[in-house]
Order: structure tokens, then sequence, then C-alpha cells
């Protein structure tokens, strides 16, 4: 058993898609658009093939201050100590909010915290 893959709704589908082939070099598909239901989304592969689908509706409003019940954050896996180190920066540097770390944590990841554009916590980790 595996999980297909994982969908968030986001505002500005295009700036998503192109946040996350941009730093996670995601192969997007060609984008859904149901115009009856005001429905669009893209579906994200990772390198690893697992897929997020990004998903954009009329009426659906993000949630706020990111304190929310459901998901609470991606984790995406960069293989090394270095490479969380360099993206981390990356991110920092280009703007993208920085929650924290790189750091141990109590439970022993090696990680750093980032919000992509829309607030969602995204985990970057060995």
């Amino acid at each position: 058993m595996k999980i297909e893959h994982v969908a968030i709704w986001v505002n500005d589908l295009e700036g998503m898609r192109d946040f996350y082939e941009t730093y996670f070099h995601c192969k997007s598909n060609t984008k859904y658009h149901n115009k009856e239901k005001k429905f669009e989304s893209y579906f994200l592969t990772f390198e690893s093939g697992v897929r997020l689908e990004i998903m954009r509706k009329d009426g659906v409003n993000q949630h706020g201050n990111g304190v929310h019940l459901g998901w609470a954050h991606i984790a995406i896996s960069l293989g090394s100590r270095e490479s969380v180190n360099q993206l981390t920066e990356r991110l920092k540097n280009e703007g993208y909010p920085l929650i924290n770390g790189p750091r141990v944590t109590g439970d022993g990841y090696y990680e750093s915290v980032i919000e992509d554009p829309e607030g969602n916590l995204i985990e970057l980790t060995v």
C-alpha cells in the first residue's frame, strides 16, 4: 500500500506550479480545467515518483494563519545536510519565510521549515 498523491488548495495555481518546478524539480502534467465546476489542477511529479496535486476552485478560501485542522506540512527529503542548508539559504535569500532551522529536531531529524508562496509549510529534511 502507498499514498498515491497529496493535494492542496491554492490561490495562484500557476505561481505555485512554478515554485515547485523551480525549487523541487517537479514535472507538471497539462492543466486540467473543468469550466462548469470552475476547477483547475496540476499534478506535480517529484523525481521519486511521488505526486502533489495543486488545485484551485472559485469559492475555496485560503486557510489563514497556517494553524488549522488537517495537513500540517509536507516533508521533502533532499538527501544530505548540505542540500538542506543550500536550498534553505536559497529560498530564504529569494524571500520565502524561514520558520526555523536548519537544526536537529528532538526526534533526530535534520531539517528546516519554510513556507511556500501561499503559506503552506515545507520541511526540508535529509
